[in-house]
C-alpha cells in the first residue's frame, strides 16, 4: 500500500511562487517604454554643417520629447526644399523649418504650422543682400546690374523666395540682370562673398549673425545692401494626420519655453514662440503664388 503524500505549507508556497513566475513569463511585454510614441523630427540646414546643426538643436527637439513623454530621432537635411518634401511624403511628424518650405510643404501635403519661433524676443526676420565691402552700392538693385549674385536654393525663404519676389516687383529678371547663380547654402554664400568668390549674396539676418559671433566671418568682409521687411520667423510644422491630442502636447511644450529656458535648450538669441496657424504665413504664400510656385486652386 502507497504511503500519501501531504502538501506541506512550504510546499504550498512554492507551488505558488511557480504559478505566479510561470504567469509572468506567458504575459506579452507591455512596459511603458514599449508603449511610448515615437516622433521622427526634422530640421533644416540652419548652420555651416549638418554636424553643427544636430549640436546646436538636439536639445530642443530632446526637451519637447520628454515633455510629451516619447522617443525621438533627429534628421538633419541637406537643403530646404528636402525638409518640406520628408514633411510631404510623411517621412517626418514635426519640424522646424523656413517659412516658404512651410508653405510649401502646407500646399503639397497639407502640413500645419503651430508655433513661431521668437529671435531676440520677436517673431519675425529680414532676408538680406551682402555685398563685397569695396563694392559702391548705394542702391540696390539699380546700382548692382551685372554683379556677380548668388542665392540659396529654391526652398530657401529668404535666400532665394523673397529676394526674387522683391526684384521681380521691379520687374527685374535675376538670371539676366546680373550674374545669377543659386543652390548654394547661407553659409557658403556669406563665405563666398568674404571670400572675394562673388559680388553679391542672399542670407538673413539671423545666420549673418550667427557667423559674427561665430568668427567664421568679420563684419569687415560683408556689407548689407538690401533688406527686407519683417517677415514671419521659423515655424514649427507637424505632419497631415499627425494625432491631434499629440499635436496639442507638443504646442504647449514649447510654447511654455521662456527666455531662461530657451538659454538651455535653443541655439543663441532665440527666446522662445508664439502661437500660429496657416494664416501668420500668408505674406510667404503670395509671394510664392505671385512667382509661380503655386498654382491657383492649391
Amino acid at each position: 500500500m502507497r504511503a500519501s503524500r501531504r502538501n506541506t505549507p512550504s510546499m504550498n508556497i512554492m507551488c505558488a511562487i511557480s504559478v505566479i513566475l510561470a504567469a509572468v513569463e506567458l504575459v506579452p511585454a507591455s512596459s511603458s517604454a514599449a508603449e511610448r510614441t515615437k516622433i521622427r523630427f526634422a530640421v533644416g540646414p540652419y548652420q555651416p554643417t549638418a554636424g553643427d546643426t544636430r549640436k546646436a538643436y538636439e536639445p530642443f527637439f530632446k526637451y519637447i520629447a520628454d515633455a510629451v513623454g516619447a522617443d525621438y530621432e533627429l534628421t538633419v537635411t541637406t537643403d530646404w526644399a528636402g525638409i518640406a518634401i520628408a514633411l510631404t511624403n510623411g517621412q517626418a511628424d514635426v519640424t522646424w523649418m523656413g517659412p516658404w518650405g512651410y508653405v510649401l510643404a502646407h500646399h503639397q501635403g497639407g502640413a500645419e504650422a503651430i508655433a513661431t519661433v521668437k529671435y531676440d524676443g520677436k517673431p519675425t526676420y529680414h532676408s538680406i543682400i551682402i555685398a563685397r565691402p569695396d563694392l559702391t552700392i548705394k542702391n540696390y538693385p539699380d546700382d548692382a546690374k551685372g554683379m556677380s549674385l548668388s542665392l540659396a536654393d529654391v526652398g530657401s525663404t529668404s535666400g532665394w523666395l523673397i529676394p526674387t519676389y522683391y526684384l521681380s516687383q521691379k520687374g527685374i529678371d535675376p538670371k539676366t540682370y546680373f550674374k545669377y547663380r543659386d543652390g548654394a547654402s547661407h553659409a557658403a554664400n556669406v563665405t563666398a562673398v568674404a571670400n572675394g568668390q562673388v559680388d553679391l549674396a542672399s542670407d538673413y539676418n539671423r545666420n549673418l549673425d550667427a557667423m559674427i559671433a561665430k568668427g567664421l566671418v568679420s563684419k569687415e568682409q560683408v556689407k548689407v545692401v538690401w533688406q527686407s521687411e519683417p517677415l514671419p520667423n521659423d515655424a514649427l510644422v507637424v505632419r497631415k494626420g499627425l494625432a491631434q491630442e499629440l499635436t496639442e502636447k507638443i504646442r504647449a511644450a514649447v510654447l511654455a519655453i521662456d527666455e531662461d529656458k530657451a538659454k538651455e535648450i535653443m541655439p543663441p538669441r532665440y527666446t522662445g514662440w508664439v502661437a500660429a496657424t496657416h494664416a501668420s504665413y500668408k505674406y510667404i504664400e503670395d509671394a510664392g503664388r505671385t512667382l509661380g510656385r503655386i498654382k491657383d486652386g492649391n
